[in-house]
This record gives structure tokens, C-alpha cells and sequence, in this order.
């Protein structure tokens, strides 16, 4: 009574069946997929209002400075501290296409803060700097 090995139809297959392995790698692929922008973590801030602010570009060819409403610095999303946030904002421009500096700085940040930084831009000699504002509600301008 022993097992047969042969060729016959009744046999066992032992070929390994991987269709059930690449369903779940897909769905957990899917998954990955759809949270990892959720992940992204930006920094918070309340923009202050201009009536004549022009569209915001796009692209990630930018590198972006903000000041929140406690005086921090983030470069990139990254935050830095005040000794550091030139060599930070350097090696941000370096790895980007377009040496273009941009400024968002908290409604509620201190004056002081925003000048440090345009004083350490303007001494570096960063001269493509833009500052960043909420398009103000209602404000159609030019009249």
C-alpha cells in the first residue's frame, strides 16, 4: 500500500501555484498606492490674504521656506534651526532644476522671524525669492 509516483491521472501535483500570492501582492501594492500621499506630512500654516496674488506654481522644481506662528523654519517640509536654515536652504537649491526660493510665512508669524530670513537670503545672495499668499476672498482688484 504504498504511494504511487507515476505519470497517472490521479496523482499529486506538485507544481506550486503562485496566482493567490500575486492577488495579494497586487492588493497590497494597491494599498500602498492610495496611503502613501496621505503620509505626506506638510507643515500647517494660515497664509495672510493679498487681493493680487497671481497662481501659485505647480511644479516641484521650487524650493519652499516657511516660518510658523512660533518662529520655526521649514525647508522643504523639513524643519531646520536658525543656524542651519542657510546651509539647508543651499543644499535645497542645489538639488532642484530652478534655483527659485519660495516664502510662506504663518499669518501669526513674528515680523522678526520673516526678516531674519530675508536678511540671511539677501546676505547669501539668493536673489529669486517669492513670497507666498491665500488669494484673498472677494478681492477682484484692478478698479
Amino acid at each position: 500500500m504504498g504511494m504511487s509516483v507515476g505519470e497517472k491521472s490521479g496523482g499529486l501535483n506538485s507544481e506550486i501555484n503562485i496566482t493567490p500570492l500575486a492577488d495579494v501582492m497586487l492588493v497590497l501594492l494597491i494599498i500602498v498606492m492610495l496611503i502613501a500621499p496621505l503620509l505626506t506630512a506638510g507643515v500647517t500654516l494660515t497664509l495672510p490674504e493679498a487681493s493680487n496674488t497671481g497662481d501659485k506654481p505647480d511644479n516641484d522644481n521650487n524650493t519652499t521656506v516657511a516660518v510658523t506662528s512660533d518662529g520655526r523654519y521649514f525647508v522643504d517640509n523639513v524643519q531646520t534651526t536658525p543656524q542651519e536654515l542657510l546651509n539647508s536652504i543651499n543644499s535645497a537649491l542645489d538639488r532642484k532644476l530652478e534655483r527659485i526660493l519660495l516664502v510662506k510665512a504663518d499669518v501669526n508669524a513674528q515680523y522678526s522671524s520673516v526678516m531674519e530670513l530675508m536678511d540671511q537670503l539677501q546676505r547669501a545672495g539668493i536673489e529669486n525669492v517669492g513670497l507666498i499668499t491665500e488669494r484673498e476672498v472677494g478681492g477682484g482688484g484692478g478698479e
